[in-house]
This record gives structure tokens, sequence and C-alpha cells, in this order.
């Protein structure tokens, strides 16, 4: 996520680092550098333009400029305006004082509106709520069967009785009162584009049922068409809050950085991979983190702590805080990692860590691989992979049904873990560690 705009903002901040004291051409400059970036990087242009006059106007002030550090200082300005742009703070949903609570999520056909309905629906009951789907696009009977079969693995209930929407949601608010459910998540008709009939029959249903939330769904992957699309569903729909899908994929940033600015509503969960577990509530401060190489240590831990038990988390952290980290705690990191996970989308997380510099493009074929290639060494090369030899790789190799490439790839994918837990053990001043 943000990988290229992330690495094209460090390389501003580093050169200003090497200026000292800066002039205002000097934040002129920078600012020209962070606008292409932004630009680039799809962001909309008033937004961009507002937000930078902002960074301008305070990077100039006296006191900025007799700072013994004043790049230090412009970053953090930006840091400030991007948390700003963003919200603020997290924006919670709303689930009023009817029960059960009724929650629409709306969007186009390929935003990824089902799954997110499942995902959402994942994390409020993984929350202790009683929760149940709704199955009320009845213009795509594979929307429905998708979200039979995955409500179906989360073990939540998929409800539709009826043949029209309006049915189908009257009917499951009975059920739902009837089984003392806590929340209805509606997974609302959806097209390939936006049209006079899927908007009538939006319009229709809200004024009919007025659930607490309405949650448009936007594909982060669309740039700027997603902003065009979340003003257009505005004018129609009383939306009150924003889901963006696809976070983990190509996506550029720009809607992530937009939306929310251009349509006043707030975004309050993104989508960072395709698993049930994979939907964030967002934070302003924790994007704007990974956006400058910041990193977002908060929600690495939440996942940590969401999925490893407490024994094993306790002793990694122990082996971590004295940098000793040997293949058999990476063995199981790496039955854990699914849990938590891939490799880029930690590395993400963490603070100063340039993706160029590291690949960890891990699949889950990749990982039962690696962990075959563990399995075939001694306890000896687990406990000291520095001894790991050409002829005991051939060893390993043949032991494990891989190749030699295969076990060179696992033991520099280790190496390289293990150089970011020594970075960490020793700890840095800096609250921009990439400075």
């Amino acid at each position: 996520m943000f990988e290229n705009l992330t690495e094209r903002l460090q390389n501003i901040f580093k050169r200003l680092r090497n200026r000292g004291l800066l002039s205002e051409k000097d934040v002129e400059e920078a600012l020209r550098e962070i606008r292409q970036a932004l630009l680039e990087a799809d962001v909309h242009y008033k937004v961009v333009k507002d937000l930078l006059n902002k960074v301008k106007e305070k990077s100039l002030k006296e006191e900025v400029l007799k700072n013994v550090s004043p790049f230090q200082q412009v970053l953090k300005i930006l840091y400030e305006e991007l948390v700003e742009l963003l919200g603020k703070e997290r924006v919670g949903l709303n689930f009023g004082k009817k029960k059960p609570a009724l929650i629409f999520l709306v969007g186009l056909q390929g935003s990824g509106k089902t799954t997110t309905c499942v995902k959402l629906a994942y994390k409020l009951s993984q929350e202790q709520r009683r929760v149940m789907l709704v199955a009320g696009d009845t213009f795509r009977p594979a929307a429905v069967e998708q979200l039979k079969i995955l409500g179906e693995k989360i073990k939540v209930p998929v409800i539709q009785e009826g043949s029209s929407s309006k049915e189908i949601i009257d009917n499951a608010l009975k059920i739902g009162k009837e089984r003392l459910m806590d929340v209805l998540i509606v997974d609302t008709t959806g097209r390939l584009h936006i049209d006079e009939e899927m908007m009538k029959e939006l319009e229709d249903l809200t004024n009919t049922f007025s659930p607490s939330e309405v949650l448009l769904v936007l594909d982060g992957m669309t740039g700027q068409d997603a902003i065009n699309i979340a003003e257009k569903f505005k004018q129609r729909i009383p939306i009150t809050g924003i889901i963006l899908t696809k976070l983990d994929g190509d996506a550029r940033g720009g809607a992530a950085l937009s939306v929310r600015a251009v349509t006043g509503k707030p975004i309050k969960f993104i989508g960072v991979g395709e698993k049930v577990f994979d939907l964030e509530y967002f934070y302003p401060d924790r994007l704007a983190g990974r956006i400058l190489g910041m990193g977002d240590i908060a929600t690495l831990i939440e996942k940590i702590e969401a999925n490893i038990e407490l024994e094993k988390q306790e002793k990694l952290q122990e082996k971590l805080k004295k940098a000793k980290f040997d293949l058999e705690d990476f063995y199981e990191q790496l039955k854990e990692i699914k849990k938590i996970g891939t490799f880029d989308q930690i590395l993400d997380m963490l603070p100063g860590i340039p993706k160029n510099k590291v690949k960890a493009e891990v699949n889950e074929k990749e990982i039962k691989k690696f962990l075959a290639i563990i399995e075939s060494m001694t306890k000896e090369e687990r406990k000291n992979p520095s001894i790991i030899n050409g002829s005991r790789r051939i060893r390993i190799a043949k032991g494990s049904g891989t190749t030699v490439q295969d076990v060179n790839k696992l033991l520099k994918q280790y190496f390289q873990t293990l150089e970011i837990i020594k970075q960490f053990s020793k700890g840095k001043k800096s609250i921009f560690p990439f400075i």
C-alpha cells in the first residue's frame, strides 16, 4: 500500500536533511516534488493544493526556520496535515438504539461489496456481537450464493426470505428480533455502473428502514473514479461512511487521501487483503504514518495479539528483545504468518524499512515450501543457520523435495528478518526512522 508514494516522499526528505537550515526556496522546491508525488498517486488536485498550502504556511514560520533540525519540522507538519486531511481520529460505527441495528453496504458491482459484508460480519462477531447477513441483492444471483458460502465459513447466518429487497429486509428484521441479533448487515443491490433504477431502489430502502449506517464500498484501485462514484452516491443516498477496499494491491492511494476531503464523509474501514480478517478500522494517524514511512506498529501489535497465543507472544518478545531469533523461531512464525498477513503487509507496518531493499513476496505455497526446508535441517542448523554451507544446502534441498535456490531464498528471507529485529532491539532516537 502506497509503496511508490512512500518511497518518493522518503527520498525528498532525505535530500532536505542534508541542507541544514531551510530557506523559503528549499521549502518551495520540496513542496513542488511532494505535489508531483501526490498527483502521480492520483490524489485529487484540489486536495493536494489545499494540503501543501497549509504545509508551506506553517513551515515558513520564523520559529520553524530557527529550529536545529528544520527538515524534521517540515516532515512533522506534513504528518499532522495528513492526519487532519484523513479525518483526525477513528470514527466508529453507530449502532443506534434499536435492536437489531441495521447496516447497509452500498456500492457498484466489482467494488468488493459482498466480500466486505462478510469481512465486516466476521469483525463484529469477533467483538462478541450477534451478527446476521442479509442477501438483499436481487439483481445478481451469484452474489447471494457467494454470501451464503462465505457466511457458512465464518459461522454467521445468511437470510434471504422474500422476492424484493424490501420484503427480504423486512423479513430479516423480524427474524433478527426473534433470534436476539445485535446487527444485521445488508448486501444491497449493485450494478456495473450507476443507473437510475439502482439509485431509486436504494433511496426507497433507506427512506423505509432508516438504517443506522449506510456504508459506501469503494474500490481503492479505481483512483479518481472512486471520488466521482462517491459524489454521485452522496447526492442521492444518506451515506454515513466509506469502506475502501483492495488497498493491498496496486492502488496508488489517491482515493484514500482524497475521498474524505471531497465528500466530507469519514473512512471507517479499509480492506487490506482477501481473507475474512483483512478488514481494518481506519485510523488517520496510522495511515499517515505508513505513507511517510513511519510504519504502523499499533496495527501490527493488534494483529499479533488477536491471532497468536499469549504464551507464544511472550516467548517471542523475550527473544526479540535479545535479538536471538533462530530458524526454529522463524519456523514457528511462518506457521503463524497466515493468521497475521503476508510478509509485504507486515513490512508495510514496520517503520523505516524500504520496500525496494527488502523483497518479501511470500505466498502460502512458498510458506509450505519454507516449512518443509526447515524441517529437513538438523537441530544444529536451525539454531545456527550461519553454518549452512553449499553441501548442507544441497542435502537440505534433496531432503525437502525443493531446490538449492529455494533454500537460498529461505535463508535470505531469514537473515533479512534477523537484521530488522536487530535494528529494533537497538532502538532509534528519531520518531521518523528513515531520517
